[in-house]
């Protein structure tokens, strides 16, 4: 496994991190408590140190999942990685959008990062993961009723208090990054990233670079559609976001699988799966810190691990970029 450090803080993650949104259910058509904490703990006996995690995923279970497989291991042998901003128990802020939790009550999910907010949810995060101390605090969504000078004055002082070790953003636009950089040092940006959906790479990549600021990526499987293992006609559980998604239309799921299957014989040439070659050409990547894999049992958690073991060369990332610029997909506006 490598371990890359998040911009100029002192934390530092592995390559790939354990993306802890499936496990907590939510929008993901529920999950297995028992294969999650075992999925966790056959990552971190694969190197995998560091768990991205959210209050949201699973309002709590996904968080509370985490600090049970975490329990047996030393505080400062993992990283946690957890989030703030996305409440679905609280009319503040900002009206995202209508959901379901897990038992199939209606919740209203809103993006909300006032400073005492703020402060409520890292008490709220320390107590389900167990912990005294998160190492990466990150904003979940932008928050356009609250200034984000507001919001990162709470992240400062959270800092003080030794209560996170590193402030980050996610889904944030190099610009607000600017205009948060006014109040605290930001280690990180989380965003969507992956071989179908590069567009980060005209803005956010050469800022962070510039900036020394890590970029965290999340779904660079592109939920599952880069594994190969998606068939036009799949179907989707009850509650599954996929079903519907524009990734997922039987055109673009046979488009990807063409585009899989020209990298077949590289894949098969490193030993590797094709999930594992397109995670570690995603770290491969210019900008990109660490990529977030999501797993529901052991056996995909030791999968996803091992993808940190492939070596490509700049000749094979060129083969495969040459394959992606071939790929149109049909994307509606």
């Amino acid at each position: 496994m490598e371990y890359r450090q998040l911009g100029t803080s002192s934390v530092k993650a592995s390559v790939i991190t354990f993306g802890a949104w499936a496990i907590g259910g939510w929008m993901w058509g529920g999950s297995d408590r028992r294969e999650a904490v075992d999925a966790i703990k056959a990552s971190y006996d694969n190197g995998v140190t560091s768990i991205d995690t959210a209050p949201a995923y699973g309002q709590g279970l996904s968080e509370e999942i985490v600090a049970e497989a975490i329990s047996s291991i030393p505080r400062d042998r993992v990283q946690l990685l957890t989030k703030f901003g996305l409440r679905w128990d609280t009319q503040g802020g900002e009206f995202f959008f209508k959901s379901r939790d897990n038992h199939g009550r209606d919740i209203d999910m809103h993006k909300y990062a006032s400073k005492e907010s703020v402060i409520q949810e890292c008490e709220d995060c320390l107590r389900r993961l167990k912990t005294d101390y998160i190492d990466l605090f990150q904003i979940h969504w932008p928050d356009n009723t609250t200034p984000v000078a507001e919001t990162m004055e709470a992240l400062v002082r959270l800092q003080e208090q030794g209560k996170i070790l590193a402030a980050g953003v996610s889904n944030y636009s190099p610009a607000l990054m600017q205009e948060a950089e006014k109040t605290i040092s930001l280690a990180s940006n989380q965003v969507p990233y992956s071989m179908v959906l590069r567009d980060i790479e005209k803005d956010l990549v050469p800022y962070a670079i510039e900036n020394k600021k890590a970029i965290i990526v999340y779904s660079p499987l592109q939920r599952g559609l880069l594994t190969g293992k998606i068939k036009p006609g799949h179907s989707f559980s009850e509650g599954d976001t996929r079903d519907g998604n524009r990734f997922y239309t039987t055109e673009n799921i046979t488009r990807v699988n063409d585009m899989l299957d020209s990298l077949r014989p590289l894949a098969a040439e490193k030993n590797a799966t094709l999930a594992q070659l397109v995670l570690r050409w995603t770290i491969d990547q210019p900008g990109i810190t660490i990529a977030l894999a999501g797993a529901r049992n052991a056996e995909q958690a030791v999968q996803n691990a091992k993808a940190a073991d492939v070596k490509l060369s700049k000749e094979e990332i060129a083969f495969i970029n040459d394959k992606l610029d071939r790929l149109e997909l049909v994307i509606p506006v």
